[in-house]
């Protein structure tokens, strides 16, 4: 398994509406926030315990909140707010 990102409970519903230029931001935080993860957790598939909690990161147009599941290798974003 290798670590990725993705909208939970899906893009639809995350994202529906918010500028292209605002999710290519989104995006491009993302894919540091799983290589920040991906160095923190070496082997997340044998994570025990619980995992960090619910964060929010800003970005240019707005902000996303997401989580790390260390265990699935994936960080969750759950709500994108633009500006």
């Amino acid at each position: 398994m290798s670590w990725s990102w993705e909208y939970h409970p899906d893009a639809e519903y995350v994202a529906a509406g918010a500028p292209v230029a605002f999710l290519a931001e989104v995006a491009r935080r993302a894919d540091e926030l799983v290589r920040a993860a991906e160095a923190l957790y070496l082997d997340g598939t044998s994570f025990e315990g619980v995992g960090p909690g619910m964060e929010a990161a800003d970005v240019s147009g707005g902000m996303f909140h997401y989580f790390i599941a260390p265990h699935l290798e994936t960080v969750f974003i759950v709500q994108v707010t633009a500006l």
